[in-house]
């Protein structure tokens, strides 16, 4: 039963323990011994909460038995990154100056998560800070691409796209600073949302860049993305940038996926020197198949995406130093050297020493710097603005006469080998050249499987951005390429999965 089991999409599950054909404890019994099985290869979690996930499991059990109604979700497993707070579970970020934190109360999120009956199984490795493209920056250790375990498994949120890819659950929570959700996504062939910002709460998330991080869904199946994404999504009055709006239609849309007549864009940047060969193939093979549907398909030219990385490695390292600046040693966390003889600059120098990791000490630097007198109009200030262009650029392609949603490859290469880019900051970085404007200009995007790249046999990504709080328009071009997709060359994650 538990190979039956972790192989069933979220929604199957849901079905099934709905209807009585399974209890909640039993899925979550099978995840459970899944990761016991495979996990010590993968490292894609940090700390798995069996006695609370059985506990979460038998409530649902409960709930069916007295005969109350279940929402779509109840009873299925997810894996949470490690980055949300969690009531009486270690919350650690991937940084060992958070070793052994365990938070008073829970993120919103993870509110909303249990709200829904969700089984949270555990918490997932990460970039420490989410401060990476391939999971080798978190401190207990890099996890491995259930694909091929001596590559990346993407980042910030390797760990939540690894658990999707090795079956250790059916759903995970990421979040997306510069395509930590989309990036992880495209490399291990899942589904990953960065939905529109302010759409889903980031109160209770650890913070590394404040205007550009985003909670969302991470799932094999659009369908499952979209279930995630409406439980998750809502106004929040803890978090100041939360949107007071209703969310989009994302499950409709996600169920009648058609782009017929649609008007899709073809980001002209997003191709050329720089793109794996097998990306590029995958990519062109998936225009034509938009077209085949019934969607017309345009060139879009946004000049100012080229100037995106630079922008970014300004305005995220920038809020990166003012927000780790409250790790201090005097509060939480780890504290060093308080042996009575040291004063407090001693301490937290020392505390900030031994805690914090390379990539991010290199951003904090780079942030301080860019914010100190004298450099903060040429620097922090000229991003600013590189970034207003880059939203205009976004606000010409999708206003009136324009496109409805903009494609391109996901990340510009397949997953790389582990070590390879560690010493290379610049060469990690690109990772990421596809997935940043989206955050600087706020709006949304998914990365969902468009098949494997036939130099290496590694998944490659598809992204399809929208306008802000046009999260629906996603689901809809993604449930149709996904369908037709499947129907022409089988699902990624179904028909050539990994095996471990």
């Amino acid at each position: 039963m538990t190979a039956e089991l972790i192989k069933l999409t979220a929604a199957e599950i849901a079905a099934k323990i709905a209807s009585g054909e399974v209890t909640a404890v039993q899925v979550t019994e099978a995840h459970l011994a899944r990761i016991e099985a495979v996990d010590e290869k993968v490292n894609a979690f940090l700390h798995v909460d069996r006695e609370g996930a059985l506990a979460q499991a038998r409530a649902v059990d409960d709930k069916r038995a007295r005969g109350e109604k279940l929402g779509p979700l109840a009873g299925v497993p997810l894996a949470l990154k490690d980055i949300f707070t969690t009531k009486g579970i270690p919350t650690t970020v991937g940084s060992k100056i958070l070793e052994g934190w365990i938070p008073p109360y829970d993120a919103t999120l993870t509110q909303r998560l249990k709200a829904a009956d969700v089984v949270i199984l555990g918490k997932t490795n990460m970039d420490e800070f989410a401060m990476g493209s391939s999971t080798e920056n978190s401190a207990y250790g890099p996890t491995g691409n259930p694909w091929d375990l001596t590559k990346i498994p993407g980042g910030s949120g390797g760990g939540s796209s690894a658990a999707l890819a090795a079956y250790e659950a059916p759903l995970a929570i990421g979040t997306d600073t510069g395509g930590s959700i989309r990036q992880p996504a495209a490399v291990t062939g899942t589904v990953g949302v960065k939905p529109t910002y302010g759409a889903v709460s980031r109160y209770g998330m650890v913070a590394f860049s404040s205007s550009l991080d985003q909670g969302g869904p991470c799932a094999r199946t659009v369908l499952d993305a979209a279930l995630l994404h409406e439980a998750i999504a809502g106004h929040d009055p803890l978090d100041s940038t939360s949107i007071d709006a209703p969310v989009p239609p994302v499950v409709e849309a996600a169920r009648n996926g058609d782009v017929k007549g649609m008007r899709i864009g073809i980001v002209k940047q997003f191709r050329g020197e720089g793109y794996q060969a097998g990306v590029l193939q995958r990519f062109d093979e998936s225009v034509e198949l938009l077209k085949e549907l019934g969607a017309e398909v345009v060139e879009v030219d946004c000049p100012s995406f080229d100037l995106a990385l630079a922008a970014y490695y300004l305005i995220a390292p920038s809020e990166c130093s003012s927000n780790l600046a409250r790790f201090d040693a005097m509060r939480y966390g780890l504290r060093v050297g308080d042996d009575g003889t040291k004063s407090a600059e001693d301490v937290t120098a020392l505390t900030r020493e031994a805690g914090f990791g390379d990539e991010v000490k290199r951003r904090v630097i780079l942030g301080t710097y860019a914010l100190s007198s004298g450099y903060y109009d040429a620097y922090y200030g000229s991003a600013q603005k590189v970034r207003t262009l880059i939203t205009r650029d976004f606000e010409k392609a999708f206003g009136e006469g324009g496109v409805d949603v903009l494609i391109s490859p996901t990340t510009p290469t397949t997953a790389f080998p582990i070590g390879e880019r560690a010493d290379d900051p610049m060469a990690m970085y690109l990772a990421d050249l596809c997935t940043i404007p989206t955050n600087l200009a706020g709006n949304a995007a998914m990365s969902l499987p468009c098949g494997l790249a036939p130099e290496d046999g590694m998944p490659v990504g598809l992204q399809i951005i929208a306008p802000a709080m046009a999260d629906d328009r996603l689901y809809r071009v993604g449930a149709a390429v996904e369908a037709a997709f499947t129907a022409r060359w089988g699902h990624p994650l179904l028909e050539e999965a990994p095996s471990l």
